[in-house]
């Protein structure tokens, strides 16, 4: 079975994602490097899983920088809205061209679940999850998938300012605190990233 060790590319322009990634890695003696740093191109994500979006990431970076390559695909899924927006979580935050490549407005994201929400009546389940596959490939062919989740319900209006994305409006389950709310420590301990890391983390260093 192919391990990892030595340099990975973390395969991600986001920010946030990556400052996250970059921390649960942190323990296991990888050297990360983001796919923005070795100034690698962000492939068309074409898949419709999640799955299938974290391979093509993970494969196109272990691929242009010959490294191994670690890619997240993750979003919320809305029970009321039939699971979206799901893996168009990103999209639905459009791009401003005043706020250069990082800048999506979440708010405007926000507001168009509620609104949706809203359409159905007062008494519209509000169930919702976070969902997040980890993809790790290899320059040679060799690639495996770990999938998290975390379940809880959305909230309105937002609240909190130590998340990133619909952070805000997500009350994970047994919290009375969104995901925004939650100190990153406590909130790396139980996302659905954390999830699937604790998964790699048995398959590639258990």
């Amino acid at each position: 079975m192919t391990r990892l060790s030595g340099k990975i590319v973390i395969a991600t322009h986001n920010l946030g994602k990556l400052a996250e990634m970059q921390k649960m890695l942190a323990p296991y003696g990888l050297e990360c490097v983001s796919a923005g740093e070795l100034g690698l191109e962000e492939p068309e994500e074409v898949g419709t899983t999640f799955i299938e979006n974290a391979l093509i990431k993970a494969r196109f970076a272990a691929v242009e920088s010959g490294l191994p390559a670690l890619a997240d695909d993750s979003g919320l899924c809305v029970e009321a809205l039939g699971g979206r927006p799901g893996v168009y979580t990103a999209d639905w935050a459009e791009r401003h061209w005043y706020e250069g490549p990082e800048g999506r407005d979440w708010f405007m994201a926000m507001g168009k679940v509620e609104g949706l929400l809203c359409e159905q009546g007062p008494d519209v389940g509000r169930a919702a999850h976070f969902a997040c596959v980890l993809a790790l490939a290899w320059p040679d062919g060799v690639d495996a998938v770990y999938e998290g989740r975390v379940d809880g319900t959305m909230t309105w209006p937002p609240r909190g300012r130590l998340g990133f994305g619909f952070d805000p409006v997500f009350i994970p389950r047994g919290y009375d605190q969104t995901f925004a709310e939650i100190p990153p420590a406590d909130k790396a301990r139980i996302s659905h990233r954390a999830d699937a890391f604790a998964k790699l983390v048995a398959d590639q260093f258990g």
